[in-house]
């Protein structure tokens, strides 16, 4: 392995909660009088921490979205994920096989914390993270696309930033890894490569992925 660290993105990469979340997002901000919709939101939010659907709705519209927006939305979002959320298929073998290897990895996430743990519990993901590997846009206070989350992440993990790659999704997460001058490996799942220009490389299935690594 040539990575003291793998750093995983958890919406899309490791749980297969965007189509959910950003049909969800788009429905409650239409609901709102600001007509979004899947694709807006997709193009618009995806990788992205909360307060950017606050930013640009106030740049859009110059009208502030509800207080009590982000508990509705996760709310709604959460009893989604009870229901429907699954692994993204073949990650619990990446993971399985990093930790049999002896490959630190972790997950930083512009989601809240809330958000990874009730998403890694409904899919089982939760055996693979221990306490201390798991890492929010919430503690940084500012998400993807800068660098903070990554770099704080690293930092808390005890690897140099030269050490570490990032698998993630998103043009957001994309050049938040960039900015924080590590390699990265963009899965083309759900995002086409030329939307997630500037990856060290790029994947469409996960068990592509060790061999990347390697």
């Amino acid at each position: 392995m040539r990575y003291e660290l793998v750093i995983f993105d958890n919406d899309g990469v490791l749980v297969d909660s965007e189509p959910l979340s950003n049909t969800i997002l788009a429905a409650y901000l239409t609901e709102l009088g600001h007509p979004t919709s899947y694709e807006d939101s997709v193009r618009d939010y995806m990788g992205a921490a909360m307060h950017r659907v606050h930013d640009l709705v106030g740049e859009r519209t110059g009208r502030r979205l509800p207080g009590d927006f982000d508990d509705t939305l996760h709310s709604r979002v959460f009893a989604a994920f009870e229901r429907e959320l699954e692994p993204v298929d073949g990650v619990g073998e990446v993971l399985e096989k990093l930790a049999a290897d002896g490959v630190p990895y972790c997950v930083a996430s512009s989601g809240a914390h809330e958000r990874i743990r009730v998403g890694h519990r409904k899919t089982g993901l939760d055996r693979w993270f221990r306490e201390g590997t798991v890492f929010s846009a919430e503690d940084v206070g500012r998400g993807k696309p800068a660098p903070d989350l990554f770099l704080y992440a690293a930092e808390q993990m005890g690897v140099a930033p030269e050490h570490c790659v990032v698998v993630e999704d998103s043009p957001l997460g994309v050049a938040a890894a960039r900015a924080a001058g590590m390699d990265l490996y963009a899965f083309t799942a759900m995002t086409p490569a030329a939307k997630l220009a500037g990856a060290t490389g790029y994947f469409s299935r996960m068990a592509e992925l060790p061999e990347l690594l390697a």
